[in-house]
């Protein structure tokens, strides 16, 4: 088995990078809306049997003006997969268990319902092999179609720099991905989703890195645009009723289906961490 402990490094170096960079980037915003809010970091090591070395990871969390509720969150954690779950992830096994992932996840949920909500997440896994996942997408209560073409545009500019394949492989697989099956809707505009992108060697590593920090990259120049476009943006009570209700389902997504939050807790991550993604108010009718 090939030693990834070096690529591991490098992939956690830049997660960690991007998390400064969109952090501050955040920040910035809620100065300029009149807001001292702030991230509150808190760290946190993960535990398990027998593990002198099981890893851990930093909690970001800020609730201002704009964003009424963001985390952005970085963990490098290494174990072993429960028996029961090791069989459904790629490359490993009950015989060999072992793994060690590292990734930057985020969520965004905001004070104004014509700002979109958002989430991101870009991640180097290894088991008996290793490879790149993430994507992000774009969660409005209140579709704009500008805002939607913004988004997807930026995604498939990353995308086209590596492969003409990759956008609209990866688009279907976020709107296949994204879906909630028991109310028949998309949980919202959609983006890109893509995983296994397999490291059988350092050229591979480095096409896939290459093009995973052009994913983060695209965020961080897509989003904040959005925000500033619909932040000042009046609402009505209808509007944020209407907000309330669309959370309601994202909450519904990520407690049934959301994979992220599976791994999260089978493999004993923060729980603070791994919920932060949920929004803090919604409704049910």
């Amino acid at each position: 088995m090939t030693d990834w402990t070096p690529a591991t490094a490098r992939a956690r170096l830049w997660f960690e990078s991007l998390r400064d960079r969109i952090c501050a980037e955040f920040e910035a915003i809620e100065g300029e809306a009149g807001s001292a809010a702030r991230f509150d970091f808190q760290s946190w090591n993960r535990e398990e049997q027998g593990n002198a070395q099981p890893g851990g990871g930093t909690r970001g969390l800020m609730k201002g003006k704009v964003f009424e509720k963001v985390g952005v969150n970085v963990s490098t954690v290494h174990g072993r997969f429960a028996p029961g779950f090791a069989a459904s992830i790629n490359g490993a096994s009950e015989d060999d268990p072992g793994f060690t992932a590292t990734g930057i996840s985020l969520v965004a949920h905001m004070a104004n319902p014509h700002v979109p909500a958002v989430h991101m997440n870009t991640r180097f896994l290894t088991t008996t092999k290793a490879w790149f996942g993430g994507g992000g997408d774009l969660n409005p209560p209140i579709p704009y179609a500008e805002d939607t073409r913004d988004f997807h545009a930026a995604y498939k500019a990353a995308c086209d720099a590596h492969d003409a394949d990759y956008y609209p492989r990866f688009k279907k697989w976020a709107d296949d991905y994204f879906y909630i099956p028991h109310r028949g809707v998309h949980r919202g505009v959609g983006g890109i989703f893509y995983d296994h992108l397999e490291c059988a060697d350092q050229a591979a590593f480095e096409e896939h890195f290459a093009f995973t920090r052009d994913v983060g990259e695209a965020f961080l120049a897509s989003f904040p645009p959005l925000v500033r476009r619909r932040m000042a943006t009046p609402f009505s009570d209808a509007d944020k009723r209407q907000q309330l209700e669309w959370r309601g389902r994202y909450a519904e997504f990520n407690l049934v289906y959301d994979r992220g939050t599976l791994f999260g807790l089978k493999t004993g991550g923060n729980i603070d961490a791994i919920l932060m993604s949920l929004p803090p108010e919604a409704t049910w009718s």
